[in-house]
């Protein structure tokens, strides 16, 4: 009888490990089928049906009367973020991925708690992942204050297979009225200008219009998977009215429900370019249907230049896997640069001088399918031509790396460029 017994419990523990595993092994691989076949081109950037199919393909629509502006490194990005905060009346929705401590990190929360003991509902959504390095005492004083945080997916025994799922959306609306995203995380390396090694180099937007409502309904998305409370009423979506001559639209992609739609919005838009695509990418480690997508304009004329991140980059392994799929499009004309004076960590795609997609998204799969993201695509002439100012400012402050130079590099960094696109599925 003891003998059996301990066969049952050999075979009980090794299903369980089996299961373990098998909930591990479900955060490296996407759940719903991926784009697998290159999109046919079936109309141009400029043709009406591309922003009637790309509302219609990933939810919102393109709403009329949006006023976005970017905001340039640290010292344009967050006095203006603060200073909505402050004089928020009615609601604060707050969702980031980085929320480190220091001094930008103490004066968020200053902000936020002091809001909120003055009534206003404010409600804050840090990833757990990337909230690791923030102080509990920052947390702490805002929760005394009646903040309400949450983490998204912190670790459990019940919901292994989502570890990976991190939420990477950056997202702040005040009164409804104003919202801001793009790239920046709330950390020292931020602040500043990005003027040296120890301060990066990024873009935010702060937007107002009717789009901010989709904004808001995008923040909502996760707050309701993580406290199951739905937040409506005009605290949250008061009715607005166009302030601004630009098409708008803000959706998300989530591996629970439209991975696809981030990679998909990209392909469609390389696809519908004629003239020009220009990329900032902090993480450039496109698939083989990107590739094929990007090459295949290439061949029909469009001007492909795309700035990444150089020597100064939080990942010599995204680098290295990055680097490894440069081939094809050097060899078909791309112009390819990497950014020398500090961290590139923005992320931006202007096509044919009128659309500008801005947002939270990365050049890469773990963007593509396995976190939480959010995309603000902006249809305007003027807005994308002084985007384009911007990126061809930083364009001749990087390095362009030639097909020639690419295929002379040494063989210690092929191979550790063949190592890194191993695991390029999960960067």
């Amino acid at each position: 009888m003891q003998h059996k017994f301990r066969w049952w419990w050999i075979a009980g523990a090794v299903a369980v490990v089996c299961a373990v595993i098998g909930l591990l092994v479900s955060n490296f691989v996407g759940g719903e089928t991926k784009v697998e076949r290159r999109i046919e081109r079936l109309y141009s950037m400029d043709d009406p049906r591309f922003t009637h199919e790309l509302g219609v393909l990933l939810g919102p629509p393109f709403l009329a009367g949006t006023q976005a502006q970017a905001l340039l490194n640290g010292d344009e990005i967050f006095p203006p973020m603060l200073a909505a905060i402050r004089s928020a009346q009615v609601s604060i929705t707050f969702e980031t991925y980085i929320y480190w401590s220091g001094d930008i990190g103490r004066a968020f929360a200053d902000a936020l708690a002091e809001r909120a003991r003055q009534g206003v509902k404010v409600h804050v959504l840090l990833d757990w992942v990337g909230s690791a390095k923030m102080d509990d005492s920052l947390v702490d004083l805002m929760t005394q204050a009646g903040v309400q945080v949450e983490r998204f997916h912190p670790p459990h025994w019940s919901h292994l297979g989502r570890l990976n799922n991190r939420t990477h959306r950056k997202l702040l609306i005040t009164d409804g009225r104003l919202g801001f995203t793009g790239g920046v995380g709330v950390a020292p390396q931020w602040t500043g200008r990005g003027h040296d090694p120890e301060h990066w180099r990024d873009t935010h937007f702060q937007v107002e219009g009717p789009v901010v409502a989709q904004m808001q309904s995008v923040f909502i998305d996760n707050w309701i998977k993580v406290t199951g409370d739905v937040l409506h009423g005009p605290d949250y979506f008061p009715a607005l009215v166009p302030v601004g001559p630009a098409l708008a639209q803000m959706f998300s992609s989530s591996p629970s429900g439209g991975s696809e739609s981030m990679q998909l919005m990209y392909l469609l838009a390389v696809t519908a370019a004629s003239r020009s695509i220009d990329i900032s990418a902090a993480y450039f480690v496109p698939d083989e249907l990107t590739l094929q997508a990007l090459t295949e304009a290439l061949k029909r004329g469009v001007k492909l230049r795309i700035v990444v991140p150089g020597k100064h980059i939080d990942s010599d392994t995204v680098r290295s896997a990055s680097r490894a799929t440069w081939g094809p499009l050097l060899k078909s004309g791309a112009t390819i640069a990497e950014y020398e004076p500090t961290m590139y960590h923005c992320k931006l795609m202007i096509v044919d001088g009128l659309l500008t997609s801005v947002g939270s998204t990365n050049f890469d799969n773990r963007s593509f399918r396995l976190n939480d993201e959010a995309t603000l695509n902006v249809f305007d002439k003027a807005f994308a031509a002084a985007q384009t100012a911007t990126f061809e400012a930083d364009l001749a402050r990087a390095h362009r790396v030639s097909h020639a130079q690419w295929q002379a590099r040494p063989a210690h960094e092929k191979f550790r460029e063949w190592v890194a696109s191993l695991i390029g599925s999960q960067l």
